[in-house]
């Protein structure tokens, strides 16, 4: 990274973009502009991933960095950003959004667990998940909100919304059968564990209450979570 300004990796989608959090944002966009006109080559007709981490960023700023790209055909992908103000700003622009839970080529943390414990990662979301965030884990995810239509959780493990689910959700998603999701509300629009998916029932059918869904035989089913 150039002074500290701009990292640049090559991932599975394209290219990954992580811009500095506490810099000057102009100076930051500015050493991104210099660094493409340098290596066009590398950069000719790639997705572009921009990080910005939890900086906030306005639509106008968001605005400049999405022409930037443009004016060099480049395409930007997804913002990905810990923010609301920046989540909302790109989604008014009408960019994917991700919230990050890792970053790609980063070394992730080890907890310390009692080995008589059942313990296992994961990431916990102090939020409503709003139409166009996507949530990505290699563990656990536990939403303390509601997961709004358009909206999407990919985990490889459970999936727990302390609110509505109403928006998308694989759990299990490398192949865990035993994996569960679990909602006050059980609405989705999808549901999947591992690589079955639900057959969902007429919502308007169905009394609002907190369920779980797991598989059995194959099947997903729905049940009380009281059960």
């Amino acid at each position: 990274m150039r002074d500290g300004l701009v990292a640049i990796k090559g991932v599975k989608d394209g290219l990954l973009v992580s811009l500095n959090e506490s810099e000057d944002w102009q100076r930051v966009i500015n050493d991104l502009a210099a660094r493409i006109d340098e290596q066009s080559s590398f950069f000719a007709g790639a997705k572009i991933s921009v990080d910005i981490g939890t900086r906030p960023v306005p639509k106008y700023a968001l605005s400049s960095l999405k022409a930037l790209l443009e004016r060099r055909n480049l395409m930007l992908s997804v913002i990905i950003s810990d923010s609301d103000t920046t989540l909302e700003a790109a989604q008014a622009l009408d960019l994917r959004t991700a919230i990050a839970t890792e970053k790609p080529g980063q070394p992730q943390p080890t907890d310390t667990i009692n080995p008589e414990e059942d313990g296992s990662p994961g990431v916990l979301i102090r939020r409503t998940l709003r139409s166009g965030r996507i949530i990505r884990s290699a563990g656990h995810v536990i939403v303390l909100g509601d997961v709004n239509p358009g909206a999407e959780i990919i985990a490889h493990g459970d999936v727990i919304v302390w609110g509505v689910l109403r928006g998308s959700v694989h759990a299990g998603a490398e192949g865990d059968t035993g994996a569960i999701v679990c909602a006050l509300e059980m609405t989705p629009m999808q549901l999947r564990i591992a690589g079955v998916a639900a057959q969902l029932p007429n919502p308007k059918r169905r009394t609002p209450a907190p369920e779980i869904a797991r598989l059995e035989q194959a099947q997903v089913v729905i049940i009380s979570w009281n059960r």
